[in-house]
């Protein structure tokens, strides 16, 4: 599959027969895309452009809810899935929208998908956790939104965030350790700099404290997973 990178915590997934160049044709197929939050610029072109959209949680750098609504008025084809606290809010469209936990699966515009996890981490305890959901796609690239959840199972390709209230390096590091996947790449990376990010390849890479590099994929740019 295609990895197409955007802002912060959002991806695009393309089959290989999918076109990545053309991010607004009419009839989505074979593109799922994952968290379009507010923090994403394209994430309406993201969402015209695909055929379902998987939300980790209800975090607005995750889920800009405006721009879903409109969209699943506008197209009766497309579908989203995500906890229930996201999708419940549309009740009325129940075929359109589907609420997802762990354990579950299902296979949409030609993925294979399996949730895991149950609950974003720990900001502060002051703060309330809410629902956070994992996909793995394919049964190779897992997007854990916010969390450090270790799936049960291989991954070939993790998405790490690394940046946000919530994240820490040393944890990020025992987090890849546990997961061990064969690629590592940056999601979540809009609170540091670019100084910042390149930073982080030291502590995550052969050189330094994980056995894979952390690669860095600018916005706009894809790569073959």
């Amino acid at each position: 599959m295609r990895l197409l990178k955007h802002a912060h915590a959002c991806v695009s997934l393309l089959a290989d027969t999918a076109d990545t160049a053309d991010a607004t044709r009419t009839a989505p197929a074979d593109r799922i895309v994952i968290d379009p939050g507010t923090l994403t610029p394209d994430a309406a072109s993201a969402v015209a452009a695909a055929e379902a959209v998987l939300i980790t949680h209800e975090h607005f750098d995750h889920f800009d809810e405006d721009l879903l609504a409109r969209a699943l008025e506008d197209r009766p084809d497309l579908r989203v899935y995500g906890p229930e606290s996201v999708v419940g809010r549309w009740s009325a469209r129940r075929g359109q929208v589907t609420a997802v936990a762990a354990g579950d699966s299902f296979r949409v515009a030609g993925f294979d998908i399996a949730v895991f996890g149950e609950l974003h981490a720990v900001i502060h305890r002051d703060n309330p956790r809410v629902a956070n959901v994992g996909y793995l796609v394919d049964e190779r690239l897992y997007h854990p939104g916010d969390a450090y959840h270790v799936p049960p199972a291989p991954v070939d390709t993790l998405l790490l965030p690394t940046s946000g209230p919530w994240t820490q390096v040393a944890q990020a590091v025992d987090y890849v350790r546990e997961v061990a996947p064969k690629r590592l790449v940056q999601i979540h990376e809009l609170l540091l700099s670019e100084l910042g990010q390149r930073s982080l390849t030291r502590f995550l890479s052969p050189e330094g404290l994980t056995e894979v590099a952390l690669t860095l994929v600018p916005a706009g740019d894809s790569i073959t997973v």
